[in-house]
């Protein structure tokens, strides 16, 4: 077995890979879907359909990834992840069938997905007294990998030999490093697992096993509400600002801005959810800045559209709040398991619902008008779940309580 600190700081690296890889292949098809599209003859159903995909996707995997962390081990499951995610991504570069590539799409989902739900709960058994310096570890990494797919696809697309199918290919071949740790991981710690596993018996396999908890759900809402937000401002900004008046390339530029505010939400929300004991206003402040940001983009659009950017921008730091308060607000590791694996399921089926219909309304009326009283009326509800989720407290105690 490996040594205790050589195994942690092995973790460590494995933690980073893995979540520069849970992004990327969403990230990188948008700026070479049209390449995509036409190379595989695929219709605009189809390629709308695709785009979705990552949220349902990462719905449906995330409900069945505490049944894998407790078949394999955290590390037998983030191994599997890793794999699944590099074998999707790198097998769908080289079939031509669209029904093939939908296949082995989800198949690269569906090991992200597992990764989104066990890295959390893997945090929170082996780094217990490390909780705030490695979830910001892991949810830069997330920004990084996301950030730096989008930027790079469609360059790459342009210069490598394949074009579109490289651009994509290449995240596989970086999802394939990243399983090697996990593997090494994995090996190491069959002992430990089958520890765990005799634990976890009192434990229900089920992401709704944290559904009698009060924080759990409202976390969950929390997490889906700005998740929803997210994935409505990557699909939906630069097309609100276009027609708010901004040329396509400064509407693009407004839409990067908000996007890069993830990579320091990442390093400030972890900390401030590990030192503030009541963090319940800092989601009334970051309810405060969505709706700010909204109204601009929506009243003024031209005056000063990176004031209203950045508000929406800031108000992303929820995401890795979200994230943070999922190893804060449980003790046990197994519990963090399943409300990870709840939080994501329930936040990544409003990722995709929401876009959705946001498109809806705006095709049904025409306008943006009705479009961002949803997204405004969605804001309370984001802050009203989040006052509950952000609150003293554990989810094991209120589980407990009605146990």
């Amino acid at each position: 077995m490996m040594r205790s600190q050589a195994r942690l700081w092995w973790g460590v690296v494995a933690i980073v890979l893995l979540a520069i890889n849970l992004r990327p292949g969403a990230t990188s098809l948008g700026p070479v879907l049209a390449e995509v599209k036409e190379g595989l003859g695929m219709g605009g159903a189809l390629a709308g359909l695709l785009t979705s995909a990552p949220g349902f996707a990462f719905a449906v995997f995330g409900a069945i990834a505490v049944t894998v962390g407790l078949r394999l081990g955290l590390a037998g499951g983030l191994f599997v992840a890793a794999l699944a995610a590099a074998l999707g991504l790198l097998g769908r570069i080289f079939v031509d069938s669209v029904p093939l590539f939908f296949v082995l799409t989800l198949v690269a989902f569906g090991g992200m997905a597992i990764g989104n739900v066990l890295t959390p709960a893997y945090i929170k058994s082996h780094y217990p007294n490390r909780l705030a310096s490695l979830m910001s570890v892991y949810t830069v990494g997330l920004a990084i990998g996301a950030t730096s797919a989008s930027l790079i696809s469609a360059p790459l697309s342009d210069v490598a030999p394949g074009g579109w199918r490289a651009s994509l290919g290449v995240w596989g071949v970086v999802a394939l490093v990243a399983a090697v740790p996990w593997a090494v991981l994995a090996a190491s710690e069959r002992k430990r697992r089958l520890a765990e596993e005799a634990v976890t018996q009192r434990v229900s396999g089920s992401v709704f096993g944290v559904i009698g908890s009060r924080r759990a759900v409202a976390l969950a809402l929390f997490f889906g509400m700005q998740s929803m937000q997210a994935y409505v401002q990557f699909g939906w900004i630069a097309q609100m600002y276009r027609d708010g008046g901004l040329t396509p390339t400064q509407a693009g530029a407004m839409a990067s801005l908000i996007a890069a505010f993830g990579i320091p939400a990442g390093f400030v929300m972890p900390a401030v959810v590990a030192k503030v004991r009541d963090p319940r206003w800092v989601v009334v402040v970051l309810g405060i800045l969505l709706v700010t940001g909204y109204l601009g983009v929506w009243l003024a659009p031209t005056n000063l559209p990176w004031l209203w950017a950045t508000c929406l921008g800031l108000s992303g730091f929820a995401f890795p709040m979200a994230m943070a308060l999922i190893t804060a607000r449980t003790r046990d590791a197994h519990v963090t398991t399943q409300l990870s694996g709840f939080t994501q399921s329930v936040g990544y089926l409003a990722s995709g619902l929401g876009p959705l219909l946001v498109g809806v309304l705006f095709e049904f009326t025409g306008g943006w008008a009705v479009p961002l009283w949803f997204l405004l009326g969605s804001a309370v509800v984001f802050v009203a779940a989040g006052l509950v989720a952000a609150g003293p407290g554990y989810v094991d105690d209120e589980l407990a309580a009605r146990g």
